[in-house]
């Protein structure tokens, strides 16, 4: 009877432990999984940047340029918005989570407790369903199928991984109860230890992703300008359009013939006479500006004179950047007017708030 008991509790702790093996490959990618929610909705909720749409976080990172004043980042800014935008958002993430406070480790132990928790409930549910269960032999598949039921949504354990383990012969179902408590401990420890070097190198869903995705939309830039559509649909039908064009300079806009580089807007310039080139010798009314086809053709830009504060601020702080990037200069047909030099940065900043 003696070896009879033994044999009994040999495979019901060898089954806790396999059981457990598989249950520790699946607790550590739920807790990262949930983590990367938990650390977006929390920087949604209590950061400033995040907590709006597209457009006001545009306004925070046109902040963030100025305060920096780095030319470069403006340059990538300018150039590749959509790729700036997922990197703002990463170091953003990065700052949050790995800063002296550590609040990825914090995150981790809230999930990693939850989740544990959820398993140890599974356990007990699972056990209190099987435990007097006299009608069934198999009380071990069925313990098995109330435990990977009761683990939901939490844990992606599928039970047909489980094959193997669910013919034992196994009939003291409290004891399984105590095995099973005895092989997770360890399970929780050794994963709890692990986060305490963790970065965000861990994550397969990348919080900032996660993120990003909140400010999803269309990503085309104006032809003459480069500004983006404010359409918050990708594929949205109709016309690209916004409300602010920016001096064409940023494109590089030249008038012809000349080193003159060009402060006029878009929406200025199709209320004007003038025309602008497309390929070697093409001249187009800027009246006419859909007449020059794709991409041209699928933007609607309506005359507007209104031009951003932070755009005659940003021309005048970086003219020689920009004189040498596009190897012009502000004179002649490009005088910058004295009415933008005397925009101070915080008058800029404090007009992209309104």
């Amino acid at each position: 009877c003696f070896q009879i008991s033994c044999q009994g509790a040999t495979s019901i702790t060898t089954f806790a432990v396999f059981l457990c093996d598989k249950i520790a490959s699946a607790l550590c990618r739920a807790v990262y999984e949930r983590t990367a929610l938990d650390i977006a909705l929390d920087m949604q909720g209590k950061i400033s940047d995040f907590n709006g749409n597209r457009s006001s976080l545009e306004v925070c990172i046109l902040k963030h340029l100025a305060e920096e004043e780095n030319f470069e980042n403006f340059k990538v800014y300018i150039s590749h918005p959509e790729s700036f935008l997922k990197s703002y958002i990463r170091r953003r993430v990065e700052t949050y989570c790995l800063d002296k406070n550590r609040r990825l480790e914090k995150f981790l132990d809230y999930s990693l407790t939850r989740c544990y928790e959820s398993i140890q409930s599974a356990v007990f549910l699972a056990t209190s369903v099987v435990k007097d269960r006299k009608d069934r032999n198999d009380k071990i598949s069925l313990w098995l199928d109330e435990f990977c039921s009761a683990l939901g949504e939490v844990l992606s354990l599928p039970r047909s991984d489980l094959k193997s383990i669910e013919h034992q012969e196994i009939t003291d179902i409290e004891f399984l109860n105590n095995a099973m408590a005895e092989a997770l401990a360890p399970l929780k420890e050794d994963l709890k230890e692990g986060f305490a070097a963790a970065d965000m190198s861990c994550f397969e869903r990348q919080p900032h992703e996660i993120l990003a995705e909140q400010f999803a939309g269309c990503w085309h830039q104006c032809p003459f300008c480069g500004a983006v559509c404010t359409n918050t649909m990708p594929n949205h039908d109709g016309d690209h359009q916004l409300i602010f064009h920016r001096p064409q300079v940023l494109t590089g806009y030249r008038w012809h013939r000349t080193d003159n580089l060009v402060i006029d807007i878009c929406s200025s310039s199709v209320a004007s006479d003038c025309m602008f080139r497309i390929g070697e010798d093409t001249w187009i009314p800027y009246k006419k500006y859909r007449d020059a086809g794709p991409p041209y053709s699928t933007w609607n830009i309506p005359p507007d004179p209104s031009m951003q504060a932070y755009w005659k601020w940003f021309v005048c702080h970086f003219r020689t950047q920009l004189e040498k990037r596009y190897n012009g200069k502000f004179h002649g047909k490009g005088e910058i007017p004295s009415s933008w030099q005397k925009i101070k940065k915080q008058d800029a900043l404090d007009e992209l708030e309104k």
